[in-house]
């Protein structure tokens, strides 16, 4: 695995500002992810793991602000990033899937326009390649019948089959890393599992680097290279899934493998 950081975060702190005062959400992380990687980072709710992706994102609310530290995309500073620099990257160096996959949709528009809209924003190509690529993508994903799927909207898809489309359009114009929130957490224990052996199947055709975010132990003994748990806005312990799994140090690691 080669050792070039995607991702790199340094002191990064987030807060909001609310009617009763700063909120403290990430507090002084600093994380790295390689290429090829699967990182999961675990929590109880709150702890900030969905800001912490969402900031390096940029998809934060108004009321956010980024109080310390820096954010890098293969070796770019993007800390500082504008809306309008924002959008060239999204989708082409980095990408996200998030829990809800019916509320991530548009559901008026067939699902495969959707990944034609993706390939075509970041690439200078032809509406049938697009087509082309969304029908392949579709495939990849493991859909059987991806030419008569690409004309249907999400409501003819069950949860599992519309996480894959979601999937299909984070996946469109090859992002160096995908960050997953919660992506297995509203499906169903069999439908989960096909979709952790997808990201897995994924990373290995692709190369692509994963942020893993879940509440969920054993969905990330099953995939992770390397778990962080967070806290209160921090990262309190960070390494191996064995490691972490059969000789962590921190309290509040034992307390949530316990729980």
């Amino acid at each position: 695995m080669a050792s070039e950081n995607v991702l790199e975060l340094e002191n990064l702190s987030v807060s909001f500002e609310t009617p009763y005062g700063e909120v403290k959400a990430v507090r002084g992380v600093n994380l790295s992810v390689k290429k090829g990687e699967i990182l999961c980072i675990v929590g109880e709710s709150g702890c900030g793991k969905t800001v912490l992706c969402q900031s390096v994102m940029h998809l934060l609310p108004r009321y956010s602000r980024i109080k310390s530290g820096t954010m890098k995309i293969c070796g770019t500073d993007i800390t500082n990033y504008k809306e309008k620099q924002m959008r060239k990257i999204r989708g082409s160096k980095m990408s996200m899937v998030f829990q809800d996959p019916l509320t991530t949709l548009n559901p008026t528009i067939p699902v495969g326009k959707q990944i034609s809209e993706a390939i075509l924003k970041h690439e200078k190509i032809s509406k049938e390649e697009a087509k082309n690529r969304s029908i392949e993508l579709l495939k990849m994903v493991g859909l059987d019948n991806a030419e008569k799927l690409y004309s249907l909207q999400p409501h003819f898809f069950s949860g599992g089959m519309r996480q894959r489309c979601v999937l299909a359009i984070a996946l469109a114009s090859n992002p160096k890393i995908l960050f997953a929130d919660e992506a297995t957490t509203a499906l169903d224990v069999t439908v989960e599992s096909k979709i952790l052996d997808l990201l897995l199947e994924i990373r290995d055709k692709t190369g692509i680097s994963i942020v893993f975010v879940s509440h969920d132990l054993g969905a990330v003994a099953r995939i992770a290279d390397r778990v962080a748990v967070m806290y209160a806005g921090k990262i309190v312990e960070i390494g191996t899934a064995r490691e972490i799994f059969y000789d962590c140090r921190h309290p509040y690691t034992w307390a949530l493998l316990s729980s």
